[in-house]
């Protein structure tokens, strides 16, 4: 009776866990209800939850990474100005002999002009016509320096006209480095170019399109986009290039990592940890997709969380209260269910972002079943040395076949899976049947309740207060049945 006693006591603990939340629980994550009740631990790091919607969804879309909206300035740009060390040419032109550059003695003939020679603007931004003097360059157009030129001359000239042209741009460059096939530094165009114009002009990305990144950097200010939003958004990324920007290409996959109740039982392989986007772009139901989808015998599908940092402008729009969190990113949880119908449209419309986290909640009754689980392992654990001693027990009888005393344990109260074979001729019935525990092995013989009503003698009780059988005094043998199988016996004093 003890070890029923420690087993109830021990069934009574179970359910106390149970009821407890199953906190001692193995999982791979908090459980649903945690996450949505907001942080508990005063020393842990807050967050806001905001459930999906499409309100959410819009904001989002309206605040991903572009580079229109980073450099507000989306007009072509406005010319090509000379700069410090441009290498310059200038030609002067009179409508007559004799002028400062034309010799009298040279007549009257089409095109009086002298090339001076190249040089390049100085360190005061400067280049240097005779007569003229140090004529301002740097931040200059070529029409704007001729007529600071003409305006020099025309009270010493003769109706002088100029020509100014680039020889060799060093300055107004656009550079093209990275994961290009040819990194360079070259002239802006004076046509103006687009970002993607200026990539070819350096051989294109060497990587695939959807895992390189687009950095531009231009006055200090630097903003980075897929390549993909080149190509697909060309409106809102594909810019005006401008004369001194930086355009760096890098090839980096984009991922997400998965955690919790995703992949199916059958899958051999696992669904969670890294996953490669394996696009430019992909949507929250892309994402789980990718993870082999909701498991569906532990998932709770309307506690699927996307982890993700936000700023706080875009955290404001959403209704969320900045004051609580410190800095400038808001560690932002989102929540969709997909127990609602509509949850799979709005997961199909927002957008995953690199190195965003994924977390599928357990459903309660999983938990739920962990402790049972728990709870039978435990009971188990308490009933194992109750069964071994009885196993000791009827193994310390057993081995008295072979000795001196003929008692054989046979109280039916030990006995389980019991069939009648038949009656001898005094009415004991003969019976197969199994020990209980953990011995599975069938035996032949009878019942001791039965044969104290028939044979008193060969019955006697044992100190632990089971009866047990003189099989000798009967004059029958008790064996397996295995062994009864084999001999078949159809005496009228053994066990048939």
């Amino acid at each position: 009776m003890l070890g029923f006693r420690i087993i109830a006591v021990v069934a009574l603990t179970g359910v106390a866990v149970a009821m407890a939340g199953c906190a001692i629980m193995p999982a791979t994550g908090p459980a649903g209800m945690d996450v949505q009740a907001g942080r508990q631990d005063p020393g842990s790091l807050p967050y806001a939850l905001v459930k999906i919607t499409p309100q959410v969804e819009s904001i989002l879309a309206a605040n991903e990474p572009r580079l229109g909206v980073a450099f507000k300035d989306r007009r072509p740009p406005k010319g090509i100005v000379f700069g410090i060390g441009d290498l310059v040419s200038v030609t002067v032109f009179e409508a007559a002999a004799g002028g400062l550059f034309i010799p009298a003695e040279a007549g009257v003939r089409p095109g009086n002009f002298v090339n001076l020679p190249n040089q390049a603007v100085d360190n005061n931004g400067n280049i240097s016509v005779p007569y003229a003097g140090q004529i301002r360059s740097a931040g200059l157009t070529p029409p704007q320096v001729q007529q600071e030129i003409v305006d020099a001359l025309k009270q010493r000239a003769i109706e002088p006209q100029v020509v100014v042209a680039t020889v060799d741009q060093r300055t107004s460059l656009i550079s093209v480095l990275g994961d290009v096939n040819t990194p360079s530094r070259f002239p802006a165009n004076a046509g103006g170019e687009h970002i993607i114009d200026s990539i070819t002009r350096a051989g294109g990305p060497k990587s695939q399109g959807y895992d390189s990144w687009v950095m531009l950097q231009r006055d200090k200010h630097r903003e980075i986009v897929p390549f993909g939003a080149l190509v697909y958004e060309p409106q809102a990324n594909n810019i005006w290039t401008h004369p001194n920007d930086t355009i760096y290409l890098y090839h980096e996959p984009q991922t997400f990592v998965v955690f919790g109740a995703t992949g199916q039982p059958f899958q051999s392989a696992s669904q969670q940890g890294q996953i490669n986007f394996d696009a430019w772009r992909i949507s929250l139901a892309e994402g789980v997709a990718k993870a082999g989808g909701l498991n569906d015998t532990r998932a709770e599908p309307k506690n699927v969380f996307l982890y993700r940092g936000e700023t706080c402008e875009v955290a404001k729009e959403m209704g969320i209260d900045c004051s609580k969190f410190e800095g400038p990113i808001i560690p932002v949880i989102y929540n969709i269910d997909f127990r609602d119908p509509a949850g799979y449209f709005l997961a199909t419309k927002f957008q995953m972002r690199n190195k965003d986290v994924i977390y599928v909640a357990n459903a309660a009754t999983v938990d739920a079943s962990k402790a049972m689980e728990f709870f039978r392992l435990v009971v188990g654990t308490v009933n194992d040395p109750i069964v071994a001693a009885q196993n000791v027990y009827l193994l310390r009888y057993y081995s008295t076949l072979t000795s001196a005393t003929t008692f054989t344990p046979s109280d039916i109260r030990l006995k389980e899976d019991i069939t009648p074979l038949g009656r001898l001729d005094n009415g004991i019935g003969i019976y197969r049947f199994r020990y209980k525990g953990n011995d599975r092995t069938a035996y032949v013989g009878v019942m001791a309740q039965e044969v104290q009503n028939i044979v008193p003698s060969a019955v006697s009780r044992g100190r632990d207060g089971y009866l047990r059988v003189d099989y000798e005094r009967l004059k029958l043998e008790f064996m397996t049945w295995d062994e009864w199988v084999q001999r078949g016996s159809t005496r009228s004093r053994t066990v048939h």
